[in-house]
C-alpha cells in the first residue's frame, strides 16, 4: 500500500449566489453556538429569520424569535451582487463590492452581530424587527401540527402573544410561558398525577427572547405589513449618522424562572460581549471544526454533505438537540407545500417542536462519531439524560417495576406525545401503553442513543459516566417488563430455553405484534455487550445477555421477527442488524445472509427509496455494494428543491429535512471508511470513478485521512501512526 503524508484540507470553499432571492425559501443558513438564521436578500433588503435551540412555548411549539430586516440608504448594485456563506469561518456576507453586510453568530454565547460597511464612507442603515406574534393567534387545523397537541388539539388552541418593549435605543422581545402548559395536560391524560411533583418539567415559566441594540441607532417608526400570508408588526431603528461602518447586535436569553431573572440573564449576556474578541473566537472555532474531519470531491453529493455539516455545527452548544424536522432553519410553510392550509406563520413545522421522534433524530446524530463532532452530539445525549427519570416513573406507576420506558415519539419531558398516546382509549386499556397502531410496543429506539454514548467513549474517550445509569435503566426496562408480561400469562417468565420472550413487540413502526423482533434483539445484544465492555465486566448484565434470544434467520435471510401480526409502515427492521447494530457487514461473518436480505426480501424491495429517512444507501454501503450505494447516494444527496442545495424535503417530515441529510451523510461515511475489530477498511463501497479526499474518525482516537485519484489510492495517513498497519484498502 502507498503511504504518503496526506495534506490536510485547506478549508471548504465559500458557497455563493450572484443574484438576490425572491422569498424566504431562497435563504441560506447561518449560525453558531445554538443559533440559526435564514438569510436572504429580497427587493434590496437583507432579511433573516432568527431561531434558537430550546424556544418552546406552552404548546411545545419550537418558536422563532422573529424576522430582521436591514435596509441600506443605497441599493445594492445587482450586477456586482454576491451573497456568500463563508463556511471556513461560519459567517454570511452580502456585498456588491462597495457596501457589505456581514452576519455572524457568537459560538460561546447567544449573540448575533450584523456589521454594515461602505467604502464610500456614507453608510446609513435602518434595522427592523418584525413579529407576527403581537397578538394571540388561532392555530387552525394545520397549524396545530406545529404543537405537541397535533391532531388532538382543542379547536380554540392559540399561540400566545409575545411581549415587545420599545425604548429609544433598544428593543426587547420575549415569550413567557405560564405555569400551565401542555405538560400538565399530558400528565393528567396519562394518569401520572401522583408523581407529578417529582417530574422534570422544562416548559413551566420558560422565557425566551432577546434584545436589539445598535451603536448610534435610535427608534424611528412602528408599522404593519404582511410577508407571504402572515401579517406582522415592525419596529424600525435607524442610524443617526453616516459612516463607513455601522453595527447592530441581537443578544438572547432563555430562563426558566421569573421575568426579573430573565432580564438579569439578558443583561449579563450583553455585558460580556466583546465584538472583536468574540469574532476572532467564532472564526477560530469554525476553522478548527473543519479540520476535525472532511470529505472533498467534485460531485454534488460531496458539496452537499459539507453544507449540511455546517447546518449541524450551528447547534454545537445547544441545550436541546437539532430537530430532524427543520432544525433551526425552517421558513414560511407555503413555500414548502402549496395547499392553502399551509398559508400560516413561519413558526410552523410538521411533527411538532418539543416532541422528538427517535427513529428520525438518530439519523441526525449517528454521523457525528465519524465526523469527530462529539460536542455537537452532546445535546442529543443530554436530552435523554434529562428525561429518563420521568420514563422510570412511568414504569413504576403503571407496572410497579424498574427501568425507563422511553417511547418512540417522546416529549422533551419524557412522556409519550399526547395525541399519539391515544385520545379515544378503551377504559380497560393498559394506561402505560400507547393506543396507537404505529407506536404500540416500540420502546427500543432509545437504545441507539445509548449506543451513541458508548461509541463516543470508544472513539474519543469522552466521559460518559453520567450516561451509564440511563443506559442501565433502558436495558433494565426490557428485562423487567417482558418478565412482567410473561407472569401475566404464564407461570414461567422465560421460554423453554431460558430466554426472554419479547412479545408483544415491534420492529420499528412496521412489524407489529412481533414475537422476538429482530431490531429489538440486535439492539439489546449490542448495547449490553458494549456496556459490559465499557464497565470491564458486570455479572448482572452478563446474566441479562444470556437471557436474550438470538436473531431469527429464515430461508437464508434475516427475518424481521419469529412471527408478527401485521405490517403497519414502510421501514425495514430486518436490516437493522446491518446498521445501526453492525452485526453483519464488510469484514463480518455471514455477510451473504445480509446481502440476500437486502436483495431478495420482499418488504425490503417494496420499501426501497432514497427519500427522507430511508436508510437503503447506508445498508448498501455497509454491505460493500459499490454500484448500489453510488446510485442511492447520488439521489439522496442531490440538490434539494430549494435554492440552498442542502434544504431537502419535506420527505416524510419537513423542510429542511435533517434526517434526509443525516442518512445521506452516514451512507457517504460508510462508503469511505468502515471499522471492524482492529481493521480499518478504506473505500469499501466508494465508486472508483469519483476522486475523493477524506478525513474521518474511528475508535480509540484514530483519524484516517486518505485520497483516491483515478481509481487508485494515492495517499493514506493514520493517526496514531501505529494504526497504519490496520488499514485494509478494499480497492486493491
Amino acid at each position: 500500500m502507498m503511504v504518503v503524508m496526506a495534506k490536510v484540507q485547506a478549508q471548504p470553499a465559500p458557497y455563493e449566489w450572484t443574484s438576490p432571492s425572491s422569498n424566504a425559501s431562497q435563504s441560506m443558513p447561518c449560525g453558531g453556538g445554538d443559533v440559526g438564521m435564514n438569510v436572504w436578500v429580497e427587493q434590496g433588503d437583507v432579511l433573516f429569520y432568527l431561531s434558537r435551540s430550546g424556544c418552546f412555548d406552552e404548546n411545545n411549539s419550537l418558536l422563532k424569535l422573529g424576522r430582521f430586516r436591514i435596509h441600506l440608504s443605497r441599493p445594492f448594485n445587482t450586477t456586482a451582487f454576491r451573497q456568500r456563506l463563508v463556511l471556513q469561518e461560519g459567517y454570511c456576507e452580502v456585498t456588491d463590492g462597495s457596501q457589505t453586510v456581514l452576519i455572524w453568530a457568537d459560538v460561546e454565547k447567544p449573540v448575533v452581530h450584523v456589521e454594515m460597511t461602505d467604502k464610500q464612507g456614507n453608510c446609513q442603515a435602518e434595522v427592523s424587527y418584525e413579529s407576527w406574534r403581537t397578538h394571540d393567534r388561532l392555530l387552525g387545523k394545520r397549524g396545530r401540527f406545529q404543537t405537541s397537541y397535533k391532531f388532538a388539539a382543542p379547536k380554540t388552541l392559540v399561540t400566545r402573544r409575545d411581549s415587545i418593549l420599545k425604548a429609544a435605543d433598544k428593543l426587547i422581545f420575549f415569550h413567557h410561558n405560564s405555569d400551565v402548559t401542555i405538560f400538565d395536560a399530558t400528565v393528567k391524560q396519562q394518569k401520572m398525577e401522583t408523581v407529578k411533583q417529582q417530574m422534570y418539567n422544562p416548559l413551566a415559566k420558560l422565557t425566551f427572547g432577546g434584545q436589539l441594540t445598535g451603536d448610534g441607532f435610535v427608534f424611528d417608526s412602528h408599522s404593519t405589513g404582511q410577508y407571504a400570508s402572515t401579517d406582522y408588526e415592525r419596529w424600525t431603528y435607524r442610524s443617526t449618522r453616516k459612516a463607513s461602518r455601522q453595527a447592530v447586535m441581537i443578544a438572547m436569553a432563555t430562563c426558566q424562572g421569573t421575568m426579573a431573572q430573565w432580564m438579569q440573564q439578558l443583561a449579563q449576556t450583553t455585558k460580556t460581549v466583546n465584538q472583536k474578541r468574540d469574532k476572532k473566537v467564532a472564526r477560530q472555532w469554525w476553522r478548527q471544526f473543519w479540520q476535525r474531519s472532511f470529505v472533498e470531491g467534485n460531485v454534488p453529493a460531496v458539496r452537499n454533505y459539507t453544507l449540511f455539516r455546517y447546518m449541524l455545527g450551528c447547534n454545537s452548544r445547544g441545550e436541546w438537540p437539532t430537530k430532524f424536522n427543520g432544525g433551526l432553519f425552517t421558513f414560511d410553510p407555503e413555500y414548502v407545500e402549496k395547499a392553502p392550509e399551509y398559508r400560516i406563520t413561519p413558526d410552523y413545522r410538521n411533527w411538532g417542536g418539543g416532541v422528538h421522534t427517535a427513529q428520525n433524530q438518530r439519523l441526525v446524530y449517528w454521523p457525528m462519531l465519524k465526523n469527530g463532532d462529539y460536542d455537537v452530539l452532546k445535546p442529543q445525549l443530554d436530552f435523554y439524560l434529562r428525561i429518563y427519570r420521568n420514563a422510570e416513573l412511568r414504569s413504576k406507576v403503571y407496572w410497579n417495576h424498574g427501568g425507563a420506558c422511553l417511547t418512540e415519539q417522546v416529549e422533551n419531558y419524557g412522556l409519550p406525545c399526547l395525541p399519539e398516546y391515544g385520545t379515544k382509549r378503551p377504559d380497560d386499556f393498559d394506561p402505560g401503553m400507547e393506543h396507537n397502531a404505529w407506536l404500540e410496543y416500540e420502546w427500543d429506539t432509545c437504545l441507539e442513543f445509548c449506543m451513541m454514548a458508548l461509541e463516543a467513549h470508544r472513539y474519543s474517550g469522552m466521559d460518559i459516566s453520567d450516561y451509564v445509569p440511563m443506559i442501565r435503566s433502558c436495558l433494565r426496562f426490557f428485562d423487567e417488563h417482558y418478565q412482567y408480561l410473561a407472569r401475566k400469562r404464564s407461570a414461567k417468565t422465560l421460554d423453554g430455553n431460558g430466554k426472554l420472550v419479547l412479545y408483544p413487540g415491534s420492529g420499528c413502526e412496521t412489524i407489529k405484534g412481533a414475537y422476538n423482533s429482530t431490531s429489538t434483539i440486535a439492539a439489546l445484544r449490542t448495547v449490553t455487550t458494549a456496556l459490559i465492555g465499557y464497565l470491564g465486566g458486570d455479572s448482572l448484565l452478563a446474566d441479562f445477555y444470556q437471557r436474550l434470544p438470538e436473531i431469527t434467520v429464515r430461508d437464508g435471510k434475516i427475518a424481521p421477527a419469529v412471527h408478527y401480526e401485521r405490517v403497519q409502515n414502510v421501514e425495514t427492521p430486518q436490516l437493522y442488524p446491518v446498521f445501526p447494530w453492525r452485526i453483519y457487514g464488510v469484514g463480518r461473518p455471514d455477510i451473504d445472509v445480509a446481502k440476500r436480505t437486502y436483495q431478495e426480501d420482499s418488504l425490503a424491495l417494496k420499501f426501497r427509496t432514497h427519500i427522507g429517512w430511508k436508510q437503503d444507501v447506508i445498508w448498501a454501503a455497509c454491505l460493500g455494494m459499490r454500484d448500489e450505494a453510488k446510485g442511492l447516494l447520488e439521489k439522496k444527496l442531490a440538490d434539494g428543491p430549494h435554492r440552498f442545495p442542502a434544504f431537502w424535503g419535506p420527505g416524510y417530515d419537513w423542510t429542511p429535512d435533517h434526517n434526509w441529510g443525516g442518512s445521506g451523510m452516514i451512507g457517504m461515511q460508510e462508503m469511505l471508511l468502515q471499522e471492524v475489530g482492529d481493521k480499518l477498511y478504506i473505500f469499501p463501497a466508494w465508486p472508483k470513478e469519483w476522486d475523493v479526499h477524506f478525513r474521518l474518525h474511528a475508535a480509540h482516537g484514530t483519524i484516517v485521512e486518505a485520497e483516491m485519484k483515478g481509481g487508485k489510492v494515492v495517499s493514506v495517513k493514520v493517526t496514531p501512526v501505529e494504526r497504519q498497519k490496520d488499514v485494509v484498502n478494499v480497492l486493491q
